[in-house]
């Protein structure tokens, strides 16, 4: 169960990079999630979770702009990789499988990243504007990430 939620939390950073490690330091934060003495432990230290759910909603707004580059290309790829390391890795460190989960959350991120992209495209087509197709993957991030930590 621990490796599918770091697999779906990594999902979540493919279609929003700052969404997963936004969810998962509010979790950690505020259900007190034992990743104990790991490198990890920041994720719950007073301050973390506000800084991400700050960025995380910086980056709903950005992302509407005509002006953000591709999630694919290799400074926004690679940010959303790390993401999914880091909030796959903290819900791994919760149950003692630090680096199979970051692992996990890596692989999420690239399924999130390509696929989230294509999903998108292909709303975009569909709608004939790219704003509703965002807007959708908007919501499925935001419920997502809170089906997930609240499911650990």
């Amino acid at each position: 169960m621990t490796l599918t939620l770091a697999l779906l939390i990594g999902i979540i950073a493919g279609l929003r990079a700052m969404m997963a490690p936004a969810a998962v330091a509010l979790a950690t934060r505020f259900h007190a999630w034992p990743i104990g003495d790991s490198w990890l432990a920041f994720m719950g230290y007073r301050f973390t979770p506000w800084i991400f759910a700050v960025a995380a909603a910086g980056e709903l707004v950005t992302d509407q702009l005509p002006s953000t580059p591709s999630r694919k290309v290799p400074p926004q790829f690679g940010a959303r990789i790390v993401m999914g390391a880091l909030a796959g890795g903290t819900i791994g460190a919760a149950h003692g499988a630090l680096a199979a989960a970051a692992a996990a959350g890596i692989l999420g991120a690239v399924i999130g990243t390509l696929g989230g992209a294509a999903v998108r495209g292909s709303m975009a087509r569909t709608f004939g504007s790219d704003r509703p197709a965002a807007l959708i993957e908007d919501v499925v991030a935001i419920a997502g990430a809170y089906l997930i930590v609240t499911a650990v």
